[in-house]
């Protein structure tokens, strides 16, 4: 997806990591409330250093766009710093570098997100700039034809990506009438035909004052922090857009290949995975951990690249998406040795389903997961991002403290447990790009849809 930030060469230092005291710091920190407007909202006050970092994202993105209107989402994130209020583009860049205010954009399947840094003595009048982008954009016709062209070139650098290839293939392929089937960023032949007002009405449905899950964080008060978050949502649009529906992936396991002229196979495999609400959702992923998402540990890299020399890399990884969820996973190998990379991949996916792990492998994934843990609280970007995302997933403030519990508390028999349920090498959709040797007829990738 294209994002947009502008910043300001001299706010470079102040936004180097503000390192903070980890994951039980935060927790204690984090105050969940509503500000006078009603709007619900998670704070972490933290005035060591005098920024302010936020992040919203509104619910439904490009699963929510029309059929004929595919990369809308993409385009008007692109274009909301393009221009907006009376401000042209280079004023209101202009006027972001006097700020020292960093602003992005961007689009995915299931949201539509916006990031904000903003320096505490200019947090005023940073937060009305990006009131103004958020709820005026201009799209003035200079500043859609060069980002379309930017759109473009990037979907066209996309034809020759055999990883981008492989993606879009898989998704097709098990999402078959599902907006997750489509790609998220459009096609050349959609995005070149989006004109403002199809923006105009991308932004509309997007950016909704019911969609909005905020996280702040900071030197600001819970007062100030309520006050901006009022101000920055008035007059968009009352309602979030309605979201697909459910969907598990085509169960048929299948091999796909790509027709791609090079000397390497890129492999992307997969199924139908735990959603981020289900109850194992935890022992699931620290059995994907054991199994290919623990790099140089995991037992895909020691059988395929350590045991073998198959390929460089190899993994697996869970991927929850908003209406799906997923385990997948992909490997690179040469053409000759792509059918026996496979063949050891769908082993270790049987073994791990039939023989669970050992009290060892156990033991090293719970330390590995639980001390990586506060590394993810080293910023007060991070952390804002950490707010969002753990309200979008229905998770309650503590959950910062209690996740290593979770995380300790998984057994060799959980292990086995979701294996079973969820590790199945017969049903694995299997998408090849390149000219592997034994894995089936190549199609050309234009017939990819």
């Amino acid at each position: 997806m294209i994002g947009v930030s502008r910043t300001a060469g001299f706010l470079t230092g102040l936004l180097a990591p503000a390192l903070l005291a980890g994951a039980a710091w935060a927790a204690a920190s984090i105050q969940t409330l509503t500000s006078p407007g009603g709007k619900d909202y998670w704070l972490v006050e933290e005035a060591s250093i005098p920024m302010v970092a936020m992040e919203i994202s509104f619910v439904g993105g490009a699963s929510t766009e029309p059929d004929g209107k595919l990369g809308a989402s993409n385009f008007l994130a692109a274009m909301l710093d393009e221009g907006a209020g009376d401000m042209e583009s280079l004023a209101f860049s202009t006027r972001a570098e006097l700020l020292a205010a960093n602003f992005s954009f961007s689009a995915g399947q299931d949201a539509f997100s916006v990031s904000a840094r903003m320096l505490s003595e200019n947090l005023d009048e940073s937060a009305v700039l990006l009131r103004t982008a958020i709820a005026e954009p201009r799209f003035d016709e200079e500043p859609m034809r060069r980002v379309r062209g930017q759109i473009v070139s990037s979907l066209r650098s996309a034809e020759t990506d055999p990883n981008a290839l492989a993606s879009r293939a898989w998704f097709g392929a098990a999402f078959p009438d599902h907006p997750y089937g489509r790609p998220g960023d459009g096609t050349i032949e959609t995005v070149s035909a989006l004109d403002a007002d199809d923006l105009r009405a991308a932004h509309r449905r997007l950016l909704t004052r019911e969609g909005a899950v905020i996280g702040i964080v900071g030197d600001v008060t819970p007062e100030k922090a309520g006050e901006m978050v009022d101000m920055l949502l008035a007059g968009l649009p009352e309602a979030a857009p309605e979201r697909p529906a459910m969907v598990e992936p085509d169960p048929a396991g299948a091999v796909s290949v790509v027709d791609f002229d090079a000397p390497q196979t890129t492999v992307m495999f997969g199924h139908a995975g735990p959603l981020r609400d289900d109850p194992d959702f935890i022992p699931a992923y620290v059995m994907n951990y054991i199994l290919g998402g623990g790099g140089f540990s995991s037992r895909l890299t020691v059988e395929v690249r350590e045991k073998r020399g198959l390929a460089y890399s190899t993994y697996s990884y869970i991927a929850s998406l908003d209406r799906a969820g997923l385990i997948l996973g992909g490997v690179g190998t040469a053409n000759a040795r792509a059918a026996e990379s496979l063949d050891v991949i769908r082993a270790e996916w049987r073994r791990m389903a039939e023989e669970g792990v050992t009290a060892e492998e156990l033991d090293k994934a719970r330390r590995y997961l639980t001390g990586a843990y506060p590394l993810r609280f080293d910023s007060n970007g991070k952390i804002a991002g950490i707010l969002v995302a753990m309200q979008r997933d229905g998770l309650p403030a503590d959950y910062v403290t209690t996740r290593n519990a979770l995380v300790e508390a998984v057994t060799p028999e959980d292990v086995s447990r979701v294996a079973r349920k969820w590790l199945d090498a017969d049903a694995l959709r299997v998408v090849a790009v390149g000219r592997p040797e034994g894995l089936g007829e190549a199609v050309e990738p234009a017939a990819i849809q």
